[in-house]
């Protein structure tokens, strides 16, 4: 796995485990405001899924996403992939407030839709993509990358999946990121666009808690944002934080920022801690601060057992995206089940929307 400077154009490759025969399953991509795009479509490729085209009316876009994807169409519109009978499902990354309507119009044209994280920036939204799934039977799958898309992550599910910690009583999420203000999009910066930081990248926080602890439903107890340092853009929340109660009674806590020095190797030194009631595991998800060659997929586990440091970096692979696959073949939902998509994005939505700014 490369490291990079920014987060925005993280796009892990791993090894490729074909669930289907080539041509099986095909997709395409609308929307290409986000580099999060060429993960999504990494991870489908690596499971065996065709690239068949591309829109987006940015021909600059255009032509560096047909440089990293050799051999993709470039659509003239939205329509011709919308009304393409080939197209099962629509990959996109549009700016964050459009992805809703950008996945109403794709399950209306009778296809699946993967969407980058956040899903949608409105509760609205969420009223409107949960009537459109309904009517159309049609999935709105979203791309929380950072569990989805990161070994340690996949490693620690399993881990707890075989009770190596017991039962899971709270999960600690560290997300912070590099800014790097000068490749941004002006987007970015407008709260309406991308919905606030706890909407964004509090995504990932909020769903791996779901995740890992089996949380159907939460409460948010505490939200807060702020703009510690950055006056030049008003709108942006450069820091932010929650705290979470799940239905089972698991509790969250999670920091994000935008506070990752120039001086880190990587984008983010992200990490999470999860405690259970018969051990803890800690990821350290990308780096190993202070070592200059270091890599990702660093899983710490302690139990009743043992104390054990794994690092799985081209070990586990990525499961998911076989999975999405099949399940938009078979009906099935063992990817990620629409409830849980949906949950995540109700919860980040309803942190930014009750948080406190400090002042």
């Amino acid at each position: 796995m490369a490291l990079l400077s920014d987060g925005m154009n993280f796009a892990p490759t791993g090894k490729p485990i074909p669930v289907v025969k080539k041509g099986e399953f095909r997709f395409a991509a609308i929307g290409l405001d986000h580099g999060h795009i060429y993960g999504q479509c990494n991870g489908l490729i690596e499971a065996g899924a065709v690239l068949k085209s591309v829109y987006d009316p940015d021909p600059k876009k255009l032509d560096y996403f047909c440089e990293k994807f050799p051999g993709v169409k470039r659509a003239a519109n939205e329509e011709e992939i919308l009304s393409d009978p080939q197209v099962q499902l629509v990959a996109g990354a549009a700016v964050t407030s459009e992805r809703c309507a950008l996945g109403l119009r794709v399950m209306s044209a009778g296809k699946d839709y993967f969407t980058d994280k956040a899903p949608l920036t409105t509760l609205e939204q969420l009223d409107a993509a949960k009537a459109k799934v309904r009517e159309t039977g049609k999935k709105y799958m979203v791309y929380y990358s950072e569990r989805i898309h990161v070994e340690s992550a996949v490693f620690a599910g399993q881990l707890i999946e075989q009770g190596a910690i017991g039962r899971v009583i709270q999960v600690l999420g560290l997300g912070p990121h590099r800014l790097g203000a000068a490749g941004r999009p002006d987007w970015f910066f407008k709260k309406e666009k991308y919905g606030g930081i706890l909407c964004d990248i509090g995504s990932h926080q909020i769903e791996q808690f779901l995740f890992y602890a089996g949380v159907k439903d939460a409460t948010i107890v505490r939200s807060q944002i702020a703009n510690y340092n950055h006056p030049q853009y008003p709108e942006l929340d450069d820091f932010g934080d929650a705290t979470l109660v799940g239905d089972n009674g698991a509790a969250h806590y999670f920091r994000v920022d935008w506070f990752t020095p120039d001086g880190l190797q990587m984008w983010g030194d992200g990490r999470s801690f999860i405690l259970g009631t018969e051990g803890f595991i800690e990821q350290r998800k990308y780096m190993q601060l202070g070592e200059k060659s270091s890599h990702g997929g660093n899983v710490y586990l302690a139990n009743q057992h043992e104390e054990t440091y794994y690092n799985i970096d081209g070990q586990v692979g990525y499961p998911y995206f076989g999975q999405l696959i099949l399940d938009c073949l078979n009906r099935t939902e063992n990817a990620m089940t629409q409830e849980h998509a949906f949950k995540a994005a109700e919860l980040c939505v309803k942190a930014q929307m009750q948080a406190v700014k400090i002042n």
